[in-house]
């Protein structure tokens, strides 16, 4: 059996450099209670590692007690949730991906005049909901293209449309194309999915034409972990999404003559690590 890994499994750039800053933070704190508002990255076993430093989940800002440091995850957090922070005794400490920090304010700048904003992605993902509370006047959130069909647009009114940093690369062009040819419609075009995200779908396409089974490493919970899967699914390659190597059925691999590992961005090396032992053994 063939085994093969995908260059880009893993964390990104935005998940690594947020728990760079995190362990600096844990490093540094002297003493001071650290929490972060909701889960710092969608993996379980990560979240779990931090725990373990003595760092706190919370899920509202107001359960961080005053004198301690909030940080902000990397999916980001509402600006009226920023904004409420820092106006108490609380030291935030902002780990949010630079790539959805930069489509935050690309979202503020290009709704300001009055454009309504059009967010593909999942509704209830944090990420979003960070997006959506930098659109300075109306948001519509929509799931799939046929979503945004039942949105009736006024032809009288702008719109600006942008995504979810891990979308679908390829499904969201064909919407802007499609948006940007009716001419009934006023819509300007945000580029805000972020290029990590774009090669790491392209690349999961390439393997599975490639392999004859694949597997999807990360947390049930990440949004860009379910995207890879979904992408491989569409490619008609065979395809199990795992959270680690117990979540393996290795016995009924064990016909197939080559398999491709891929990981989702908040995935950490070590899980993809035993999962690429745990094939090899076959």
């Amino acid at each position: 059996m063939d085994v093969v890994l995908a260059e880009t499994a893993g964390f990104c750039m935005g998940v690594d450099l947020a728990l760079t800053r995190l362990d600096t933070l844990i490093d540094n704190a002297e003493g001071r209670p650290i929490y972060i508002l909701g889960p710092i990255i969608h993996n379980p076993q990560v979240l779990k590692e931090y725990a373990d430093k003595g760092v706190t989940k919370v899920d509202t800002p107001e359960d961080v007690p005053g004198g301690a440091y909030a940080v902000i995850r990397a999916h980001g957090v509402p600006r009226q949730v920023e904004d409420g922070l820092k106006s108490r005794d609380v030291f935030v400490k902002d780990v949010t991906c630079p790539r959805v920090k930069k489509a935050q304010l690309l979202i503020a700048r290009h709704t300001a005049g009055g454009a309504e904003l059009l967010l593909y992605g999942e509704a209830d993902h944090p990420e979003v909901a960070g997006l959506v509370s930098y659109a300075s006047h109306d948001y519509f959130v929509f799931g799939s293209p046929e979503e945004l069909d039942r949105h009736e647009l006024n032809p009288d009114k702008k719109y600006v449309l942008a995504a979810q940093t891990t979308q679908d690369r390829v499904l969201f062009d064909q919407i802007a194309d499609r948006l940007s040819a009716d001419e009934k419609v006023q819509v300007e075009v945000l580029r805000t999915i972020c290029d990590a995200t774009r090669l790491r779908q392209a690349e999961a396409k390439r393997l599975a034409s490639e392999v004859d089974f694949m597997v999807v490493v990360g947390g049930y919970i990440s949004g860009n972990t379910r995207r890879l899967a979904q992408v491989v699914t569409d490619a008609g390659t065979p395809c199990q999404h795992i959270e680690t190597v117990v979540d393996l059925e290795l016995d009924e691999l064990a016909g197939y003559a080559r398999i491709g590992v891929t990981a989702g961005a908040s995935t950490p090396r070590n899980l993809i690590d035993e999962v690429l032992d745990g094939l090899k053994s076959l």
